[in-house]
């Protein structure tokens, strides 16, 4: 006697977890332009390494006399695969099964996924189509009872969902319509990703129509909407330049904060010195310049990775390489306020330096700060107080920080551009400028009394500058040792390459204080 009969039975179940929704389902799928979660697995992981864990798991019909009709699979696919050859756990909603609905899911999966990733100490990636909350509004009818949100056995899926942020890289990618705790499950992630033609909200356009807000899905929740929010940080036309997102994110950041990132051989000059740093930043101060030039400048060659480009828009965020080594990179964009700092730029601060702390990245930061934004839009907004949290995420983080004082530094947030209360290298270029408040503006209000009494007002008021500005270069600050060193800007790669290369025994493995939040 064999097991063959059984052998059978599984190869059956298995064909019937691979037929998803159905041919039918699997053809809408398609012609909305999107692909299954068994082809978006396929596509992401290499090939032939995605394991998948309970396939077997659904809902079965059976004959009288119990043979086996038909299994209708659970809409969460998870198991363990290789993204360029690293161990990830990979778990995606299954669209072509009620929508991608929790009624049509067993809670235990995703959690199991959640549970590996943080027990093996694997990255995650969350691959998002549906609700995946407590279901749709039928559910009440075919459960016969109203779900209590966080109810007796809910609450461990919140508490993993947040603790692995602390512990292991979560990539959230959004492909399709995601609602509630799929919002929840997107959002809550290190870096998350948007087809253009996606949507994201917390209760779709049926139930905000009930508010009287007629919208459709892309103007209450597409993907540039929620970029520019900040409630996710990236936007990409096509699934493929979503994989490919997910691959490059990865790449920077250790498997858990149990190592450090990985350096990697570089093939560029560490002494590379580019002529265009010295016409970089326009003498005219009131004359913008374009910072991402700058940036590719000093990094290695394509290195930088952008995160958050549509949210904060006055600070730049991504990860970068400089001779190998990864770095968490924050550069002030004078084209959005000038540089300054605003509520959402705050926030945004604040993200991202946690990210540093989390993951172990030594932080290099190309400063062009005039102080926060000021004014009823600044105050109403509350920017202070994002302020403060940002210079406190700051001052608390352990990392390595080289700053790099491109122009100005000026207030409160010019204040901000280095931990305080401990060691940090600082440069400042030959285009640097600082003080408590820009002279420009104030000195009407401090000498408005010599102003007022000269015979000739204005001509009083341009001695007044011309004596000021004199005081206010930054060779004046260095003759006090209030700035430690003034670089010549095509030494900035250089001087780079030396901190990271300074930085990199003080990378230490392990959990950071609470970790990272969403």
């Amino acid at each position: 006697m064999t097991w063959t009969p059984e052998l059978e039975e599984l190869a059956q179940r298995h064909a019937m977890a691979q037929q998803m929704g159905g041919a039918d389902k699997v053809q809408r799928q398609h012609d909305a332009g999107r692909l299954t979660v068994r082809e978006r697995i396929d596509r992401l992981a290499d090939a032939r390494s995605f394991h998948e864990v309970g396939a077997l798991s659904g809902t079965g019909t059976y004959d009288d006399a119990g043979r086996l009709q038909q299994v209708m699979p659970a809409n969460c696919v998870f198991g363990r695969a290789r993204i360029d050859g690293r161990a990830v756990v990979l778990v995606g909603d299954d669209f072509t099964v009620r929508g991608g609905s929790a009624d049509a899911s067993i809670a235990a999966k995703p959690l199991m996924a959640e549970d590996m990733a943080a027990t093996y100490r694997l990255p995650i990636v969350r691959i998002i189509e549906g609700s995946g909350g407590g279901g749709s509004v039928k559910t009440i009818e075919t459960k016969g009872a109203s779900n209590l949100p966080g109810g007796v056995d809910q609450t461990r899926g919140f508490q993993m969902m947040t603790a692995n942020l602390g512990q292991v890289p979560v990539v959230g990618l959004g492909l399709g319509s995601v609602a509630g705790l799929g919002a929840a499950r997107l959002a809550s992630s290190h870096y998350s990703v948007m087809t253009r033609n996606s949507a994201m909200f917390v209760a779709g356009p049926p139930l905000v129509a009930r508010l009287g807000q007629s919208l459709t899905k892309q103007e209450l929740g597409g993907a540039d909407v929620q970029a520019r929010a900040g409630a996710i940080d990236h936007v990409v036309d096509t699934e493929e330049e979503a994989f490919d997102c997910v691959r490059r994110f990865l790449s920077y950041l250790p498997p858990s904060v149990y190592g450090v990132p990985p350096v990697l051989p570089s093939q560029d000059d560490p002494a590379r010195a580019d002529e265009a740093l010295m016409r970089a930043v326009p003498r005219n101060r009131r004359q913008v310049y374009k910072m991402r030039p700058i940036i590719a400048s000093v990094v290695d060659a394509g290195s930088f990775f952008e995160m958050g480009a549509g949210f904060g828009r006055s600070i730049i965020t991504g990860l970068a390489r400089i001779d190998g080594h990864p770095v968490l990179l924050l550069a002030s964009d004078p084209y959005h306020y000038g540089g300054a700092w605003s509520a959402d730029t705050c926030q945004k601060v604040v993200r991202f330096v946690d990210l540093a702390e989390t993951f172990h990245l030594p932080v290099v930061y190309l400063m062009d700060c005039p102080g926060f934004m000021i004014g009823q839009e600044a105050e109403r907004t509350a920017t202070i107080r994002h302020g403060v949290r940002a210079m406190a995420a700051m001052n608390q983080t352990t990392m390595p920080w080289c700053t790099v004082i491109v122009r100005n530094a000026f207030g409160v947030a010019g204040a901000a551009h280095q931990p305080s209360g401990r060691l940090s290298l600082r440069y400042a270029w030959l285009s640097a400028s600082w003080g408590s408040l820009p002279l420009e503006g104030g000195i009407e209000a401090a000498y408005r009394a010599d102003i007022e009494a000269a015979e000739d007002p204005a001509a009083e008021l341009g001695r007044i500058e011309a004596r000021l500005n004199a005081l206010r270069s930054p060779f004046r600050s260095a003759e006090k040792f209030w700035v430690e060193e003034i670089i010549d800007p095509r030494a900035t790669r250089e001087r780079l390459v030396d901190f990271v290369h300074l930085a990199e025994p003080l990378r230490t493995p392990g959990r950071s204080g609470a970790g990272m939040r969403p």
